[in-house]
């Protein structure tokens, strides 16, 4: 079974687009991404610095638009048996799934960055990822501190969430054995303090039709497999203030006999993940045009390992 990931915030960086606008048909591509999210993805991806494609309004539809884009490039995509996304890449997911359409996917990632920018900035908030050390030695640390573990990334690295004093302090004192990284993010996503922006994503999907999925995919709530369209834009809509679990997605993919990944753009953090995490399970991460014929070959191999 091979399969398509798709990144979340973060593996953004600028100019990344660049190359993909050698493809035929990008350039009307993005100027109806552009349309729906409300982001100007061309100026974003080919000419804006890093400071602003890391503002949460742009960069979430920005990923979204550059998986989609590389998604639509990559040959024999039939092959690809199930999908998953990490984070707002599983707006991406969802619609190489057939439950959104790329319109809907688009509009409501679009929604989505703007109300968690707002959220985000209503207190000082942020983000740190923790490498290393006892999974419950840490959660036990950031309980302490008045923090909560948004994403459990799996191949021993956790992000921690919350009000910037408390990062500052499990910064100075981390849990033995590990090293902690502040992350270039505007907020803590992916915890109570973004519960306004659900509100408003919740408004926006009940106007949206969800069909069901025609490959398997994988939530971030549990990593369990969701077979009805509505449930998994449910689920959608709960991700902006719950824990993404990708350290399940990535034990699902085991127990599936998941045999390839490929990871779309702007790849390469969860072809890392999976290296540390799925030891042996051939990925690539498709991060400019260059690297789609090694996609398709992946996916095109005659018999799964």
């Amino acid at each position: 079974m091979r399969i398509a990931v798709f990144p979340g915030q973060g593996s953004q960086s600028p100019g990344f687009l660049s190359p993909w606008l050698s493809v035929d048909g990008t350039a009307e591509r993005l100027a109806a991404y552009s349309e729906w999210s409300g982001v100007d993805l061309v100026a974003a991806g080919t000419e804006w610095d890093a400071d602003r494609i890391r503002d949460t309004q742009v960069a979430q539809p920005l990923i979204v638009a550059a998986s989609l884009l590389s998604w639509n490039a990559l040959p024999d995509r039939d092959a690809v048996a199930g999908v998953a996304g990490h984070s707002v890449g599983e707006f991406a997911a969802a619609a190489a799934a057939g439950i959104l359409s790329e319109e809907d996917a688009l509009r409501l990632v679009g929604i989505r960055g703007r109300a968690m920018a707002e959220a985000a900035a209503a207190e000082q908030t942020g983000m740190s990822a923790v490498i290393g050390g006892d999974e419950a030695s840490v959660v036990s640390r950031l309980e302490e501190l008045g923090l909560t573990p948004a994403n459990y990334n799996g191949g021993g690295q956790l992000v921690a969430a919350g009000a910037l004093d408390a990062l500052a302090s499990l910064t100075a004192e981390p849990p033995a054995g590990t090293r902690v990284i502040p992350l270039q993010v505007a907020g803590a996503f992916h915890t109570r303090y973004m519960a306004p922006a659900v509100e408003t994503l919740r408004s926006a999907a009940a106007e949206v039709e969800a069909s069901d999925p025609r490959i398997t995919i994988w939530s971030n709530r549990d990593g369990a497999a969701v077979d009805s369209g509505s449930t998994f834009v449910e689920l959608l809509v709960d991700q902006v203030a719950s824990p993404v679990r990708w350290d399940l997605c990535m034990a699902s993919f085991a127990a599936a006999g998941v045999s390839g990944i490929v990871e779309l753009s702007p790849a390469g953090t969860l072809t890392g993940l999976a290296k540390r995490a799925l030891r042996g399970t051939p990925a690539v991460a498709v991060k400019t045009p260059d690297d789609l014929q090694a996609a398709a070959a992946l996916l095109s191999a005659s018999a799964d390992a």
